[in-house]
């Protein structure tokens, strides 16, 4: 048997932090498993479903790199079919017209909170026969009212469900248009999807999907339902915990495989690992080590991760990533030092691709400033002389390598008779602006030799006006 899961996501905003977690455990469950991992997008909720969020789901599934084996399919576009199955549900007495009005069912559940019962539908129109005049009726399920449904969830174990505690829920709005649990259970069936993960918010519509789909002769699929995701503060997930979209941790500079990383560690572990490759997490990945609890979202935690696949990462993947952020700076990579070369000199003083932009900013641009304090430290009147010396042998080197750019370095502390840093600190200041940097030499080389010669006479005339 060939294992499909799915991720449908509905398009009223953006792929946040726990869609993506969804997406991720459903991804990998497929891949692991040598399987089939199907795209759907919920769109039946025609007032809220937008285009831009179906954009921006497609584009933050794009970035994270789930691709998808079928789909995007969309429920928009299976009203047909949803027809079709409500239709037979009403011919075989599964299903029925209810004509109660909004202020009748309000006035129901009143009644009901006022016996301290929990409020419901309580199957008033279950045996009506004839039609109400002047009321669209709803399509509602005729939920069975003895015995149980057991869910077998791979997280969470065997959770029982009484049918007696379930009501004749809604299956189609008075203006014809089906709903959440009938078209996910339309949708899964035709898929042939047989491992459904979500979150488990959803938990308790698992009942009443598997009751619709005994009424439609079709087998259940197997469920594991994901725990949420808290802020620190113990509530659930919000904005302000750092529930946003996706693509604004591309956008804020995260690498996605850090993301990915840092999501299948959100409720999972493989015993004291942290960081894990894609391959690694395909091969590791087991439903069932998923926690039962909800798990927090650390920041911090992201963080460190980021900085860590900044660090370790192919400087090729990274620089396919930190070139817009290049641009967003006014910097085109191609005129200048080779953008690898520039990782690997500076990603270890970066812990977001923004930062790395930024301190890596003065290879392709000469400063516009100089970082105050030090400027105060280095830019001495002392320091003319041994950064016109330095400019003169730099610019008469016959080799732009690191050694004679370092030979250059040494023959003017020889010279003068002074420690490395009486010609290495101003000389720094006066190519970096100040930035973190590595070895002289190294930056040097980078930048170039016309580029250091005209950065290092700029310092010396600024020193000479102040």
């Amino acid at each position: 048997m060939t294992i499909k899961s799915r991720f449908a996501p509905s398009p009223t905003g953006y792929l946040h932090i726990g869609g993506a977690r969804t997406a991720l455990f459903s991804w990998l469950y497929a891949r692991k498993h040598g399987g089939r991992f199907v795209l759907r997008i919920e769109d039946t909720d025609l007032e809220r479903s937008t285009a831009e969020s179906v954009n921006a789901i497609l584009e933050g599934m794009t970035w994270l790199g789930l691709e998808y084996d079928e789909g995007p399919f969309y429920q928009t576009e299976r009203f047909d079919r949803y027809k079709e199955v409500i239709q037979k549900l009403l011919d075989q007495g599964d299903a029925y017209h209810c004509y109660c009005t909004r202020e009748e069912l309000e006035q129901m559940r009143e009644e009901q909170m006022a016996r301290k019962e929990k409020p419901r539908y309580d199957g008033r129109c279950r045996h009506r026969k004839e039609p109400r005049e002047g009321v669209e009726p709803v399509v509602r399920f005729r939920n069975p009212t003895e015995g149980a449904v057991v869910v077998d969830d791979l997280i969470r174990g065997r959770v029982v469900f009484q049918n007696s505690e379930l009501d004749d829920l809604i299956i189609a709005r008075s203006d014809g248009t089906p709903t959440y649990n009938l078209t996910v259970v339309v949708d899964d069936a035709d898929m042939e999807i047989n491992y459904v993960i979500r979150g488990d918010d959803h938990l308790n519509n698992t009942p009443r999907q598997i009751n619709i789909l005994k009424a439609l002769g079709l087998e259940s699929p197997i469920y594991a339902h994901v725990p949420m995701i808290l802020g620190a503060d113990g509530k659930r997930l919000s904005k302000r915990h750092g529930a946003v979209s996706v693509m604004q941790y591309r956008d804020e500079g995260y690498l996605p495989e850090a993301l990915l990383n840092y999501l299948i560690r959100l409720g999972w572990s493989h015993g004291d690992q942290e960081v894990f490759s894609l391959d690694e997490m395909i091969e590791l990945f087991q439903l069932e080590n998923v926690n039962k609890a909800a798990s927090t979202f650390n920041p911090e935690k992201l963080l460190w991760l980021n900085h860590q696949y900044i660090m370790n990462s192919d400087p090729a993947h990274v620089a396919h990533h930190l070139s817009h952020h290049m641009g967003d700076l006014g910097i085109d990579p191609s005129e200048g030092p080779d953008l690898h070369d520039v990782i690997v000199a500076q990603r270890e003083k970066a812990k977001t691709l923004i930062e790395l932009a930024e301190i890596s900013r003065f290879y392709y641009l000469d400063p516009q400033e100089y970082n105050e304090k030090a400027a105060k430290k280095a830019f001495k009147e002392e320091a003319i002389d041994p950064l016109t010396r330095l400019s003169e042998k730099l610019a008469q080197l016959d080799s732009w390598e690191r050694e004679p750019i370092h030979g250059a370095i040494e023959a003017v502390v020889n010279e003068l008779e002074v420690g490395f840093g009486k010609v290495g600190m101003p000389a720094r200041l006066a190519v970096t602006g100040g930035a973190p940097s590595p070895d002289l030499d190294l930056v040097l080389y980078l930048v170039g030799r016309s580029a250091c010669v005209r950065r290092i006479d700029k310092a010396i005339a600024f020193i000479q006006n102040h």
